[in-house]
């Protein structure tokens, strides 16, 4: 099974997200609902297995046969940016994978109100962007630091797992860490950020009490 060719399939459909699970056929998620690839069998946990590893690093994979879980990008050619995930379910490897916009939409495509320009380019302070999945918090995140990069001479840090958007260097320089090839956690990367002289931390999640209590202070 070719995972590239499903990505493919899955973005000509306006696809948001590809599901493989064993003993199901490839599923993608169309303006929130899951829909059957067709011309595809149930899966294999081997289909599975194979598509894992085409689109990972040989460290990729070491990490996740240790933890059993991994979250990780993927860039292709004509779609974008990939967030995955791959994890353990009845003893096979399933895959959930994000497509994302080729492009970083603009505060005013995502009809966002007037504040989130106003709050990125405040001095000081907390933002803080939540919401359920697939709401589009990292949309918005990455909307309002290209608003930054297209306007202000700044220093731009993120910390994600894994980088989704890519942001170039416009008027910013943005920095993108991403945990496992660039650092060790969030909190590890928190605690050595401020030397690297920011005027803006985007911290992608916060996973425990340890990065918030560095995210306060």
């Amino acid at each position: 099974m070719d995972v590239i060719k499903l990505i493919y399939e899955a973005e000509e459909k306006k696809g948001s997200d590809l599901h493989l699970v064993a003993q199901s056929p490839p599923l993608v998620r169309v303006r929130g609902d899951l829909e059957a690839l067709n011309g595809y069998e149930q899966l294999q946990p081997a289909d599975i297995k194979t598509a894992f590893e085409q689109l990972t690093t040989h460290e990729e994979r070491e990490t996740f046969y240790q933890e059993w879980e991994l979250d990780f990008g993927y860039s292709l050619d004509g779609v974008g940016r990939l967030r995955c995930n791959a994890a353990m379910q009845r003893g096979a490897i399933s895959l959930a994978i994000r497509l994302l916009p080729p492009n970083i939409p603009t505060i005013s495509e995502l009809e966002l109100p007037d504040i989130c320009q106003k709050l990125v380019t405040k001095p000081r302070g907390l933002v803080i962007v939540t919401g359920p999945t697939g709401s589009g918090k990292s949309t918005t995140l990455a909307a309002m630091i290209q608003h930054l990069n297209n306007t202000e001479s700044k220093h731009v840090v993120t910390i994600e797992d894994p980088i989704e958007y890519v942001h170039p260097c416009i008027k910013c320089a943005v920095t993108q860490r991403q945990l496992g090839s660039d650092t060790l956690s969030f909190g590890h990367a928190l605690k050595h950020v401020l030397r690297q002289n920011p005027d803006v931390i985007m911290v992608g999640e916060m996973r425990d009490l340890d990065t918030a209590a560095a995210v306060l202070t």
